[in-house]
């Protein structure tokens, strides 16, 4: 008797441990996002929780089982890079990125307790308008030109842009829940346009060109699930004249580097690969050069700037990328880094989650909707993004994807689980 009374206090932790896990979840964002290393204390808790929950709990281990092709791909994607590593022969710190998977995997299974998604849906909200904040203290008050955040420096402005819009399309989803208090609503709100005004400040073409049709497909999945066309078009039409008009009256930098793009790719050659644009250019041919060269193994995890220096000294590339590291694409970073396998594994990567999340999309459910059409966002702005830039290469953008994804995975598979036991 003893035992199952122990059995279900752990089936249905109390009130209180719900709310600690709750407001650690809410706060993971911000963590994410700051360069101190006190940040790993909660990232740390949380891992313990989660290692204890799937070790005492047979509901959260059936709920993850759920979310099983989600995780599947994130540990396919960890196994192939410790193949890359040993195969390479490379020095032991280009696993410090892929072993953080196992950190995430076991924070997801937090996400099948029945946890207080309001606090959590505010702290990401508070966590855009601090972010959001940062970009307008570091543009007007610090004067840097393309402000960068808390964490990486001056040169994290694009990983910062995506980042900060990731957020604000959650809070524009909170924003336009039915269920959502008016209260909640305008923090929401307050959280979209001082996010949207930050991330216009670091006039990052890709993120934002990727936040554009995000968007319209979260204005659509909402118009489709509430049949509110009129208020679907009129929001829409607000944010896009809205960022319109920072950018062309108050930003003429952002337009100026917008006109820019046809100009460089246009002028782009051996003799002239200076610019942003035909930078990339040029990285995106010595990448290409590197799986041509090696189209099943690669050159190796973290490897494309000693391949990109080699190339420069022997005169086959411009010395204007010899100081890069990632070719700007991670599409072609994995082609570089470990040929076609690589390409797989991280299409699989961005697949497996957008086929599970996709099948719950339209869900007669709004908590499991609401979370599908959140994992779709995320995984789409990512994925958008990764063609014009490397987004998992440091820990603050790869931390974000991993826990969202994986934690709103879990959570709906919490959830169809509940229904299915109802």
């Amino acid at each position: 008797m003893p035992a199952r009374q122990v059995h279900d206090v752990r089936a249905h932790p109390v009130s209180w441990q719900v709310w600690v896990v709750s407001l650690l979840l809410a706060i993971m964002p911000l963590c994410f996002a700051v360069s101190s290393r006190l940040k790993a204390a909660p990232m740390a808790v949380l891992f313990v929780i989660g290692i204890v929950i799937l070790v005492t709990r047979a509901e959260s281990r059936l709920s993850y089982r759920l979310a099983w092709s989600v995780a599947a791909a994130c540990v396919l994607r960890l196994v192939y890079d410790l193949g890359n590593f040993l195969g390479h022969r490379l020095d032991v710190s280009t696993l410090d990125l892929p072993v953080q998977t196992l950190l995430f995997l076991a924070i997801a299974a937090v996400s099948s307790l029945p946890l207080k998604q309001r606090a959590i849906a505010t702290g990401f909200s508070l966590t855009t308008i601090v972010l959001g904040a940062t970009s307008l203290f570091q543009r007007y008050v610090q004067g840097v030109d393309r402000p960068y955040g808390l964490n990486g420096g001056d040169w994290a402005a694009v990983e910062f842009a995506m980042y900060l819009l990731v957020l604000v399309l959650l809070s524009m989803l909170q924003a336009l829940r039915a269920d959502t208090a008016r209260s909640d609503r305008w923090l929401h709100v307050a959280a979209v346009v001082i996010g949207l005004y930050g991330a216009v400040l670091t006039q990052s073409r890709g993120p934002l060109l990727a936040f554009a049709p995000v968007y319209l497909g979260l204005m659509l999945w909402y118009a489709v699930r509430s049949r509110q066309w009129r208020r679907m078009l009129l929001l829409f039409a607000i944010t896009v004249v809205g960022m319109l008009a920072i950018t062309t009256t108050l930003h003429r930098e952002m337009v100026d580097r917008l006109t820019d793009v046809s100009h460089e790719i246009a002028t782009y050659g051996p003799n002239d690969a200076t610019g942003a644009v035909r930078e990339r250019l040029e990285m995106w041919h010595t990448a290409w050069n590197a799986f041509v060269e090696h189209p099943l193994a690669g050159i190796g995890l973290d490897q494309f700037g000693v391949y990109a220096r080699a190339q420069v000294a022997a005169g086959h590339a411009s010395p204007a990328i010899a100081s890069y590291v990632h070719p700007h694409s991670e599409y072609l970073e994995s082609l570089a880094a470990g040929g076609l396998p690589a390409l797989f594994v991280l299409l699989l990567f961005f697949a497996a989650p957008t086929y599970f999340f996709a099948r719950h999309l339209n869900h007669a459910s709004e908590p499991v909707a609401t979370a599908a059409i959140a994992g779709l966002m995320v995984i789409s702005m990512y994925g958008l993004c990764a063609f014009s830039d490397n987004v998992f290469y440091r820990a603050m953008p790869q931390s974000l994807y991993l826990f969202l994804v994986l934690g709103l995975a879990v959570s709906i598979g919490r959830q169809l689980h509940n229904a299915s036991t109802r």
